[in-house]
């Protein structure tokens, strides 16, 4: 725990004291906010305290305008005496409501609250960090309450399970966790919650920060847990037995336990034939092998074997380097940081800006560090393919922690060439295998082995034939397909 974390005080001690609400406490409580309401009706000795922006305007005008703006003192306990009142007995209590959207209502020493909670928000768009050619094109957005209604609109049934936990000592950050009771493995969710009420930090801002702290391994560069913005990718793990997560302000959703090859995988693999589905899959394992060897792979045969190369493009090769003064290593690692560095640049610029700087900045380079001499064609070859091959990796955590491994194989590739390949390439392995997700094994359904979940791992096989659910879930209900051919 940090000392900021240190010096703040536990609203919710078992062992505090409650104290009664009241006007002059809670105003001393929101004591410079400006944003803070204070509306006094002296007529029916009412007063209200809300937050403008966190409440409906129709909703506040239905429920406290109309009906408070027409009656008389003695008709306000009758008013309050409704459903949508809760009467509030706790100072602290009442705090955490009016944060979350309540109105406070003082009325002769008692205090009543009503939820009247609708902030303004992003309307629901298409997610444009996980485009689909085919299929449906609502995504979530940063309001939990409305994500929660695009599942809800999916899943009409009563197995959906919402349990709801509070992460940051300072933001008090919603986090929901959903389920599909009969599905989904309890010990699996147990030890989710486990980890989610664990976490001790002021601030929780998206659900790419909370994977961060309940990753089973934070060193690795590999993410863990998946994250996505689109509702029906989200939808279709609770249907697999897994587990989802909203982190209210966040329009990303997590799912656990993953494999690693479930990065690999696009909601677009299953709104077209499955022949399509499975080329395009293969085409992106196939993308992975390029991203990650080629580069490495030239500077290999470049520094140490030559003679893997055919005579016919050894000549072309040969004369391709004459002119470049730096080892192949130096030279990769030269194209490779300034492709990123492009790659940086063309995210941050506005969008019309950015395609241009990628596209104009990538010609302009290239060419002008052939004709000085700096690196040779081939090269550019070589790393224009590996990053183009990476923008074909739907996951673009996955495809970043791929670029950034890149570079070590790389420098083992220059520095003990195919030897100093292979041995990156074998350390991955070993790391990979030794990462687990939610402690389930993260190279599942390799290892362990289970050849049924390669139906829907490497291909996508035809829906009569994926009968069954992931083995990784550890659901007792598996049939999910009953249907035949």
């Amino acid at each position: 725990m940090t000392n900021t974390e240190k010096n703040i005080p536990k609203e919710d001690g078992p062992a505090k004291k409650k104290v009664a609400p009241s006007l002059a406490l809670t105003l001393k409580e929101f004591k410079d906010c400006a944003d803070l309401i204070y509306r006094s009706l002296p007529d029916l000795a009412l007063e209200m305290v809300f937050f403008d922006h966190l409440t409906g305007s129709e909703e506040f005008t239905r429920e406290i305008a109309i009906p408070f703006g027409s009656a008389e003192e003695q008709d306000v306990p009758q008013l309050l005496e409704r459903s949508q009142f809760t009467e509030i007995t706790d100072s602290d209590a009442l705090i955490k409501k009016i944060l979350n959207g309540s109105v406070a209502l003082f009325f002769h020493e008692k205090c009543y609250a009503i939820h009247v909670y609708k902030p303004e928000s992003r309307t629901i768009q298409e997610s444009e960090s996980e485009v689909v050619i085919t299929g449906p094109h609502d995504s979530f957005v940063e309001t939990a309450t409305l994500n929660l209604s695009l599942i809800r609109r999916r899943v009409k049934s009563s197995r959906l399970k919402v349990i709801k936990c509070e992460v940051g000592e300072i933001t008090k950050t919603d986090v929901y966790i959903l389920y599909i009771d009969g599905l989904a493995n309890m010990e699996y969710v147990q030890e989710f919650i486990k980890r989610v009420e664990l976490i001790e930090l002021d601030a929780i801002h998206d659900a790419n920060m909370l994977v961060q702290c309940i990753d089973d391994d934070p060193n690795s560069i590999f993410p863990q847990f998946p994250t996505t913005e689109r509702t029906d990718a989200a939808v279709s793990k609770l249907v697999a037995g897994r587990i989802v997560a909203i982190v209210d302000g966040s329009p990303s959703v997590i799912s656990a336990p993953a494999s690693f090859f479930e990065f690999f995988s696009s909601p677009d693999d299953y709104y077209q034939r499955w022949a399509l589905g499975t080329a395009t899959r293969l085409l992106r394992f196939a993308a992975f092998i390029v991203t990650i060897t080629f580069t490495a792979l030239y500077v290999s045969v470049t520094t140490f074997h030559y003679e893997m190369v055919p005579e016919d493009l050894l000549l072309t090769l040969t004369e391709s380097r004459s002119r470049v003064p730096f080892p192949p290593i130096y030279e990769a690692l030269l194209l490779e940081v300034t492709i990123e560095l492009l790659r940086e640049a063309g995210a941050r610029l506005p969008t019309k800006i950015g395609q241009t700087i990628g596209i104009v900045g990538g010609i302009v380079i290239g060419q002008a560090a052939v004709q000085a001499g700096l690196t040779s064609n081939i090269l550019i070859i070589a790393v224009a393919s590996s990053a183009i091959a990476s923008f074909v990796i739907p996951s673009y955590m996955m495809s970043a922690s791929i670029r950034l491994a890149r570079f070590g194989l790389i420098i083992l590739a220059g520095l003990l060439g195919n030897f100093g390949l292979m041995l990156g390439l074998a350390l991955m392995v070993i790391h990979l295998s030794g990462l687990t997700s939610l402690k389930s094994s993260y190279l599942t359904p390799i290892a362990p082995i289970h050849l049924k979940d390669w139906r829907d791992t490497f291909i996508r096989a035809p829906f009569w034939m994926l009968k069954e659910r992931p083995s990784q879930s550890k659901t007792s209900n598996k049939v999910k397909n009953k249907m035949r051919q």
